[in-house]
């Protein structure tokens, strides 16, 4: 089993600004409630291209990020056929191996996998992602004093490893999941923007 996948991530959480679990902190209200999204731009897992498709995982972290026990509902773009559907969830389950199965390392349940109509528009650090009509995020980058973007690397934690990390803000984050306790409708808190390479 093999995979090549490009693209562009998108976290937010209800962690202030910067989120402490990228440098191995305890969340700021205790658990941190978030949603990951990987957009792949392009990509191929054992033959099956999977292109233009992304994969979101909403989840409830208990405590500190690195002893894992998150609970999760895993979200597929309903525009991926059934053979990417399969060939995602391979990878977002760990079964192929690689640096995504090191991170899946730290789910201990997932209470739900569905597909979902999912609109990701992040380019450059800003944009706005929506899955359903439960979830949505908006993000807003920070900037250096050269206009450049405010960027996170080499930490301990990273939903994209090896990858630096644009920082930024939500504007608006809105997240309802029943199974995972999260009821969320916030503003001005973390949110996360990175590219990412991934081989196995």
């Amino acid at each position: 089993m093999s995979y090549h996948l490009e693209g562009r991530l998108l976290e937010v959480c209800n962690c202030k600004v910067l989120c402490p679990c990228w440098i191995g902190e305890d969340p700021d209200n205790g658990t941190c409630d978030t949603i990951v999204a990987w957009h792949m731009d392009k990509g191929t897992i054992d033959g099956v291209d999977v292109s233009g498709n992304t994969i979101a995982a909403v989840a409830h972290v208990p405590g500190n990020i690195l002893e894992g026990n998150w609970t999760a509902a895993i979200y597929v773009d309903d525009k991926a056929s059934k053979e990417q559907e399969e060939a995602l969830l391979k990878v977002y389950t760990g079964k192929a191996g690689g640096p995504i199965a090191d991170l899946v390392k730290l789910i201990g349940q997932v209470v739900s996998v569905e597909r979902a109509p999912i609109r990701f528009t992040v380019v450059q650090g800003k944009g706005e992602l929506e899955i359903g009509k439960d979830y949505y995020a908006e993000l807003a980058p920070y900037l250096g004093a050269t206009g450049g973007q405010t960027t996170l690397s080499d930490t301990i934690f990273s939903t994209v490893p090896g990858a630096p990390v644009f920082v930024g803000k939500a504007p608006t984050y809105r997240s309802r999941n029943a199974a995972l306790g999260i009821d969320l409708d916030i503003k001005n808190h973390n949110a996360l923007q990175s590219t990412f390479v991934f081989d196995a």
